[in-house]
């Protein structure tokens, strides 16, 4: 009997890829794998692999047969930027109507993301970065500059599209970060009742009072309040926890390679491309994409039969040496011919991936102009990692400047 390598696969550093995903990608492509439930699954690292099954319309988050679906951890194969909430509900949804309603929930979403919703929204992302920013200036030296810019700022973004009161907002980011626990799985489903709960009340105070949010548009059109709140759940999921990792990841990819830094620093204007490369690089999510065939999907020398299970690892394909020179060099100025695949691809392309950079593109625009000279306050192997979660990050991030 053939022993199978089990992922995730040990990182000694956030910042790098282990070494294992690569050769195993060189080796056999589309790969065998065990996870760590002891599931066989397949894994899928290489760019262009990853880009087609993201599109094929043979896979989906449903299985044929849910209770023998693989599972990567005990919080369910979860993994992506849809987060635990969608694939929560996607296990039940029947194969034969799971595009139907993707599509569907996705028009819905796609309504509250209207050109003159997105400009007032990025206008006040650039206000908020700099508020945030003023406070940071404040504080006494070491400063978090996780808990003061990277983790409150997309909360308060993600609050403003949905409709959440100001003075529920740390309570409800709170929700989100429980939510994501895969060590607790009793915890995490505590607290996706909770943000049901919660929801719950909040869509129908939007049924009496209606405003100019993501919240009311939802509940103008739909009657079942789960349904909302677990759309909702997505939505904060997808606009909190992944552009917190990615903040803090980009401070540190340009702290560290300093000649980058400089280039930022000399021009601003290269912050778009500093984001870009900071996307490209960052590999958050070791659960990665799960899907599940619904029918026989040959690809290559690989076939996965019906029922089989692949995880596609994005931010592994983003590092596909066949795509990108050098692909572990950190580079601002590196050719975008090829787009990174941290949001996804095709028709499941993360419908928040536009508000998502213009978050980042503010941040990396004035961080480093305000504080030219910030740097870290203890040895980068010393930061805090947070443990247990979907998303792979730092509990803090202490400077100086």
């Amino acid at each position: 009997m053939t022993t199978l390598p089990t992922i995730p696969f040990k990182r000694d550093s956030l910042l790098d890829v282990p070494t294992e995903y690569r050769e195993l990608r060189q080796k056999e492509g589309i790969a065998r794998v065990r996870t760590q439930m002891g599931h066989e699954v397949w894994l899928a690292t290489g760019y262009e692999e990853v880009r087609k099954l993201s599109v094929d319309p043979r896979l989906g988050r449903s299985h044929p047969e849910p209770e023998k679906a693989a599972r990567v951890s005990s919080s369910a194969l979860t993994g992506g930027p849809m987060g635990a909430l969608a694939q929560s509900r996607s296990t039940r949804t029947d194969i034969a109507t799971e595009r139907a309603e993707h599509e569907y929930m996705r028009k819905l979403i796609m309504k509250s993301f209207t050109a003159r919703r997105m400009r007032a929204l990025s206008d006040h992302v650039g206000s908020l970065v700099d508020e945030r920013l003023d406070r940071f200036a404040t504080l006494p030296q070491p400063a978090d500059l996780h808990a003061e810019l990277a983790h409150p700022l997309p909360l308060l973004v993600i609050c403003q599209l949905l409709g959440v009161p100001f003075e529920d907002r740390e309570f409800f980011g709170g929700m989100s970060g429980r939510m994501g626990d895969m060590l607790d799985p009793g915890k995490s489903q505590a607290a996706r009742n909770e943000m049901t709960e919660y929801m719950s009340a909040l869509i129908e105070r939007k049924r009496r009072e209606p405003a100019e949010d993501l919240l009311s548009d939802l509940a103008s059109e739909l009657d079942e309040v789960g349904m909302i709140a677990e759309l909702a759940g997505t939505v904060l999921w997808a606009g909190h926890e992944t552009t917190v990792k990615r903040i803090d990841y980009g401070v540190l990819f340009l702290l560290t390679n300093p000649d980058q830094l400089d280039l930022l620093k000399a021009d601003p204007g290269l912050a778009p491309a500093a984001v870009e490369e900071i996307l490209r690089m960052a590999f958050t999510s070791v659960s990665g994409m799960p899907r599940y065939a619904h029918e026989d999907v040959e690809i290559g020398d690989v076939t996965i039969r019906r029922g089989e299970a692949v995880v596609l690892l994005l931010g592994v394909a983003n590092r596909d040496e066949r795509i990108y020179d050098d692909p572990d060099a950190f580079d601002i100025r590196r050719p975008q011919t090829d787009p990174n695949l941290s949001f996804g691809h095709g028709p499941r392309l993360c419908v928040g991936a536009n508000l998502a950079r213009v978050e980042l593109t503010a941040v990396f625009s004035r961080l480093f102009q305000r504080f030219p000279n910030l740097r870290l306050a203890v040895p980068m192997e010393e930061l805090p990692r947070i443990k247990g979660m979907i998303e792979h990050g730092f509990a803090e991030l202490p400077v100086v400047w």
